[in-house]
């Protein structure tokens, strides 16, 4: 597919998403969860901004595949776990506001690198917090919506240029993963 026609698919990706969400969320109780609710919108928006500033086509397709792969997971969960929320509605688990901004921040480390990326890690756990707070969501639903964001976006994501250092846990052991580009 040639740029243009991934760019276009990667808009459709935005739009239906962010319509799934806008849609979905209710009208906001207070101004914690008003800015979680304003920071689920900016997160991909600044991180697809990010890929055009740059010209990275590459990785604006990048993006696009794991938004739209995280959000067919977190609505297949959803749906099929169909847990009730701490304020009595449905759908609980896991947390989509959690794995949209997590998948964002997430890009943004594997693509550019934790210099980049820190920012987005921190507003996407006011947003996991501000769930929580709110009574929308309990913890393990905002922890899961965020290691599934975490995870659709390393699934699809190269690093861009140069290296990149990512932190590595597995069963008894710690440590760093450094990948370089020539």
């Amino acid at each position: 597919m040639n740029m243009g026609g991934k760019a276009l698919c990667l808009r459709l990706y935005l739009v239906a998403t962010l319509g799934f969400f806008s849609a979905t969320t209710a009208s906001a109780a207070g101004t914690v969860e008003t800015t979680g609710d304003v920071l689920l919108f900016a997160l991909p928006a600044i991180t697809l901004g990010t890929t055009l500033y740059l010209h990275d086509g590459d990785g604006s397709w990048q993006f696009g595949k794991g938004f739209a792969a995280n959000l067919a997971a977190t609505v297949a969960l959803k749906k099929t776990v169909d847990k009730t929320r701490p304020n009595g509605k449905g759908e609980s688990f896991p947390s989509g506001h959690s794995s949209v901004t997590f998948q964002s921040a997430a890009f943004l480390h594997r693509r550019y690198g934790l210099r980049y990326a820190w920012p987005a890690y921190a507003a996407a756990s006011y947003v996991a917090w501000s769930r929580v707070d709110s009574d929308n969501h309990y913890t393990v639903d905002v922890v899961a919506g965020a290691a599934l964001g975490i995870a659709s976006a390393m699934l699809f994501t190269q690093p861009y240029k140069n290296a990149t250092v990512t932190p590595v846990a597995g069963a008894g052991f710690y440590g760093i993963n450094v990948a370089a580009q020539w």
